[in-house]
């Protein structure tokens, strides 16, 4: 029979209940946690929502092992929404040991103005849409408008909505490109469907997100809570062009990549622009070349010369608009 757990510091203990081998965690009106531990105590399982509406996360943790005195599981697997999204294989834990981590003054000072969008022209009818951590760029096209990201939540989404119209007035936002799953990245999608805007992902990822801007979001509401609109999800599975006779965009699979298995890039040949997220994110201006070579930054590289692309520049969703020589240069193979 369950029981109300003793209370403990922090809003979630103090709303902890036990039945049996489950501990749920709950703050009203948000969200609920639940973990399911195993005959010996330990963590089997971790039930949650995330970002995504209402829409189940699930952690499950197996083949405890002891590392010097302290158990922990050499398997993860998660799911979201009962599609497979993470699974980790654990060789070695060192419990407790030393670590220095110096946080950057930058960064510990840093505030995130999610509705802040400094717009800057990359070209003829592109905009590069920079904001505090996370970029979207707003491509013009004859008789509508493409918007390639629309990251982190309502309040970013509804920004770069906003400002894509003021750009480009007159003209309806026909799809957002989302680059990827992972959810700094995709996790506004539901204020872009809210408007009645289509996505355009990676085929492997359209199962998912058709569930995902549908789900209902009662713990968090967001914007698609409130009109729960049916919009297309298109999947890309190698590549994709969208054109209106005028301008050309091409929607490109990165193979080989470690980040995401299904990671989208963006190149407008005309403009030899090249849009592009977490493979190369550029440091300050003049920053030396790192010690160890970024592997998904030489998988950058090495995609573009698979696609023989002839680009100019790169337009990073974080970071800063750089030329293609800086990839090359901070990755060792000069200009």
């Amino acid at each position: 029979m369950g029981h109300t757990a003793r209370r403990r510091q922090g809003p979630l203990a103090r709303n902890a209940t036990v039945q049996g081998r489950t501990v749920s965690f709950t703050r009203p009106g948000r969200y609920t946690i639940k973990a399911t531990l195993d005959g010996g105590g330990l963590v089997e399982k971790v039930e949650a929502s995330p970002v995504v509406g209402d829409m189940p996360v699930e952690v499950v943790y197996a083949d405890y092992r002891d590392f010097g005195g302290v158990k922990f599981p050499t398997r993860v697997r998660q799911s979201a929404g009962g599609f497979p999204a993470l699974e980790m294989t654990i060789g070695d834990v060192k419990p407790n040991a030393p670590v220095d981590i110096l946080v950057p003054d930058s960064i510990r000072q840093a505030t995130m103005p999610y509705a802040r969008v400094a717009s800057e022209q990359a070209a003829e009818g592109v905009w590069y849409l920079a904001g505090g951590t996370h970029h979207s760029v707003v491509i013009e096209m004859k008789d509508h408008v493409l918007v390639v990201e629309g990251p982190l939540n309502d309040e970013r989404a509804t920004a770069v909505i906003a400002e894509a119209r003021r750009l480009v007035p007159g003209k309806p936002i026909r799809a957002v490109i989302n680059s990827h799953h992972h959810f700094d990245h995709a996790g506004r999608l539901r204020a872009f469907a809210a408007e009645g805007i289509g996505v355009i992902t990676n085929e492997s990822n359209r199962p998912f997100f058709e569930s995902a801007l549908m789900a209902p979001a009662t713990m968090t509401p967001d914007r698609q809570q409130g009109t729960r609109r049916q919009v297309a999800v298109e999947g890309v599975r190698d590549n994709r062009v969208l054109t209106d006779g005028v301008r050309t965009v091409e929607i490109h699979h990165m193979t080989g990549n470690t980040h995401a298995d299904g990671l989208l890039i963006v190149y407008l040949p005309k403009e030899r622009l090249l849009i592009q997220a977490d493979a190369f994110t550029p440091g300050p201006p003049n920053a030396p070349v790192p010690e160890i070579i970024n592997p998904l930054s030489v998988n950058l590289a090495d995609n573009i010369s698979r696609l023989n692309l002839s680009v100019d520049r790169l337009l990073p969703l974080h970071g800063r608009i750089v030329p293609l020589a800086e990839l090359y240069r901070m990755i060792g193979r000069g200009n």
